[in-house]
């Protein structure tokens, strides 16, 4: 008969001996063979895996938890007091997972926190035995003190940090399941916190040394950084940092910055002054950065904004924005700008101070007569400045921008009308012949920057007047440099001020090239003449409305002249039937040929200076008076003319007696020993230069026009109203007028509409008007 296999009973394998315990197997595993029934032999069966639960739990051996805990105990003390740890480190985290497997964490968390209390309440004494000055002067005792600080405090965190790797299935089960329970560092961290830091006298030991490391590196002493890193840090990590710390340290700052603000502001020039504010935001800047908590960081730059800017704005400015404006300090700008923009209301501020003066500056350009030469490219220069100092310095700020410009509109018009026209003739000194400063390019951008002056003006039909005056001058005597610069102006009043207002403008133009065309085909008409004469003549057909007014002057013409004008009025009006022609000797000029000594020249020269020259074809010598005679020149102007010939610098006739002015009785002799460079000399026409009187009639015709325009605002807003009050009717034509006008201009002319029945007033209420059809 087969062996039958031995039967064996249920067991409780017991493997993994750790520290005397025995690990229970989790599963027991039984082996049975079937057999047969009744005396036979038995029949082998295929073999079952039963698997069962344990009968009973394995118990701990008797004193393990308290030997377990001697151990754990021992490593502790080890790691606190930095001596070598009898027993493996795993050896140990498995004795501690073994504990909490047997509901024994309670009392392992118990047991180990009051050793770790004990621990540190030991600590405490060290402090306690230190000798405590409460004098801050006392550095080196402060210092030596901050540094058992923290030794103790990194002692602290490492042992934590190895206590907490030897009880971390704890920390993780026990702990973690138990809200109410710290974990083993936030343990620790309380304990530190609570026996430490808390202490009274510590806690002031260590704020007041710290805060006098901050003071001696603010002082420019060099300090231990790190140390002061790992101070606050462990203030941060205890929590204590914003209670114990951060609110002193704020005071003092404050207290610091206050007193040096107010002591640098005397002693310091602005820019000095800037440069230490925006160094002393730097440093504070770095300590937040190197060791100071990072929610330090907004009070204590609003501290040192407050107290070194805040407190100082318009002191800073009234003492120093003016001179770095002045100076043109784009550096020290800018720095003034970002450090302003930093605090509330520093930009407003700055604005103010940056109107004030714009409107300063540009007032003594535009109000100082004796500026007038030089008034335009000043203002042209100044606004290129500003400009700059806005894009460079104020980072194209809009509110920079807007201020200037209405600055600039205050100051320019201080003065009523003068800057308009001192532009105009600006814009003709540019466009004129002979300006050989800038090139067409150079030229446009002269003319960009000029209409942005123009904008600023509020009477630009004065503008008007003058640049329409000067425009007929360039055109006539063909002074103008070039067409293109001449129509690129154009076009630039035009979009500025609307058709309307160069309308008059562009007729002068349209004249000129008629005029081109109908000389084309006076030449031809010539050709075609029995006797076309010697004389070459050109003559500009203008149309009275479109061009300044010119008061006409009898001349004596000799014979051909006259021929020829008669010849010219002839081909004309038989083209153009009911037209007047109104010769203007005034803008006449003339080519002359003449013969001397040294040989053959020619002069290019006015129609007056013509008719003079002309009479010593006849004689050598003529007087003022038979000058005056035989021309037919009005006094003054023949005095400027004989002037031009006799004491200029081409002197084609000899003046006697000499003298620089033309008095009666001086006589005049051909100069037959004229000598000159050039074969073509072109002798100053003194008579087209502008004269004060001119000036003045130009000024007037302008007042004049206003009138008229006022006088058809008032009938036009009548017509539509009816009825209007006064104050409506003044607002109404404020809207309507592009110049300035006084009330009282308005109520002259209103009270002229009265009298003249084109509107009458209310019989019940004078303020109230009614339009008369």
């Amino acid at each position: 008969m087969a062996d039958e296999p031995q039967k064996k009973p249920h067991l409780s394998a017991l493997v993994g001996h750790t520290n005397g315990l025995t690990k229970p197997a989790s599963l027991a595993a039984t082996a049975t063979r079937s057999t047969g029934g009744g005396g036979g032999g038995a029949t082998a069966s295929s073999k079952k895996l039963v698997i069962k639960n344990f009968r009973e739990r394995p118990k701990l051996p008797d004193n393990y938890t308290q030997d377990t805990w001697q151990k754990l105990h021992e490593a502790v003390g080890a790691i606190q007091s930095s001596t070598s740890i009898k027993y493996n480190l795993e050896e140990l985290y498995q004795a501690v997972e073994n504990l909490c497997s047997y509901k024994v964490s309670a009392t392992l968390y118990k047991q180990l926190r009051q050793v770790c209390e004990e621990h540190v309440k030991a600590q405490i004494l060290q402090f306690r035995e230190y000798p405590f000055v409460m004098h801050r002067s006392d550095s080196l005792d402060s210092l030596l003190f901050l540094k058992k600080i923290n030794k103790c405090w990194q002692d602290h965190c490492r042992q934590m940090i190895m206590i907490r790797s030897i009880f971390l299935f704890l920390d993780r089960t026990y702990v973690l399941q138990n809200s109410v329970l710290p974990s083993i560092w936030d343990m620790g961290l309380e304990l530190f916190r609570n026996h430490i830091i808390s202490d009274k006298q510590v806690q002031t030991k260590t704020i007041d040394g710290i805060l006098l490391l901050i003071e001696r590196e603010r002082n420019g002493e060099a300090v231990d950084r790190s140390l002061l890193r790992s101070l606050l840090s462990m203030l941060s990590d205890l929590q204590v940092y914003k209670e114990s710390f951060e609110q002193r340290f704020l005071e003092e700052t404050n207290c610091l910055y206050a007193a040096e603000g107010q002591r640098l502001m005397q002693e310091r020039e602005v820019p000095e002054y800037l440069h230490h504010v925006n160094k002393r935001l730097e440093e504070e800047g770095d300590r937040v950065i190197t060791y100071l908590d990072h929610s330090t960081q907004k009070p204590l730059i609003a501290c040192v904004e407050k107290q070194l800017l805040g407190e100082h704005l318009s002191a800073i400015l009234q003492k120093g924005l003016d001179s770095l404006l002045d100076e043109n300090r784009i550096s020290d700008l800018t720095q003034t700008y970002q450090l302003f923009s930093r605090v509330k209301g520093g930009q407003q501020i700055l604005l103010q101070h940056w109107s004030e003066y714009i409107k300063n500056f540009g007032t003594t350009i535009v109000v100082n007569p004796e500026k007038d030469k030089d008034m335009v490219q000043e203002l042209l220069d100044f606004k290129d400045k500003v400009d700059h100092i806005i894009e460079v310095c104020f980072q194209k700020n809009e509110k920079f921008i807007n201020l200037m410009k209405e600055s600039f509109e205050t100051f320019i018009n201080k003065r009523p009308n003068k800057p308009a026209e001192l532009i105009a003739k600006y814009v003709d000194s540019k466009l004129r012949a002979g300006n050989k400063e800038a090139t067409d390019e150079e030229l446009e951008r002269i003319l960009d920057k000029i209409m942005i002056i123009f904008r600023f003006i509020h009477g630009k039909d004065v503008f008007e007047a003058f640049y329409k005056k000067d425009l007929a001058k360039r055109l006539l005597v063909g002074k103008s440099a070039s067409v293109d610069a001449e129509k690129s102006m154009l076009s630039k009043l035009k979009h500025e001020c609307g058709a309307a207002f160069t309308s008059k403008l562009e007729g002068m133009f349209k004249d000129m090239e008629l005029s081109k065309d109908v000389m084309v085909q006076f030449k031809q008409y010539m050709q075609n003449q029995s006797d076309p004469g010697n004389i070459d003549l050109t003559v500009n057909i203008l149309t009275m409305g479109y061009w300044p007014t010119y008061t006409p002057m009898e001349v004596h013409l000799n014979s051909e002249m006259i021929k020829l004008q008669e010849v010219f009025k002839t081909f004309y009006l038989g083209k153009h039937s009911g037209r007047k022609l109104q010769w203007q000797t005034t803008l006449g000029h003339a080519v002359l040929k003449a013969e001397f000594k040294e040989g053959k020249k020619e002069f290019q020269v006015s129609l007056f200076q013509t008719l003079v020259l002309l009479m010593f074809n006849e004689g050598d010598e003529f007087s003022f008076e038979e000058i005056k005679m035989a021309t037919g020149v009005e006094d003054s102007e023949l005095r400027r003319t004989l002037q031009s010939l006799a004491c200029g610098k081409a002197r084609v006739l000899i003046k006697n007696p000499k003298g620089k002015d033309v008095e009666d009785g001086d006589k005049f002799i051909f100069n037959g020993d004229f000598k000159h460079k050039l074969f073509r000399i072109k002798i100053n026409q003194i008579q087209m230069k502008e004269t004060v009187e001119e000036q003045v009639s130009t000024t007037e015709r302008v007042f004049q026009d206003r009138q008229y325009q006022i006088d058809a605002a008032i009938v036009r807003i009548m017509k539509m109203r009816k009825t209007l009050g006064h104050n409506l009717l003044v607002s109404e034509l404020y809207n309507q007028l592009k110049f300035p006008v006084k009330p009282g201009d308005l109520k002259k002319r209103i009270e002229s509409l009265i009298d003249r029945d084109y509107m009458e007033r209310d019989k019940d209420n004078p303020n109230q008007y009614h339009y008369v059809a």
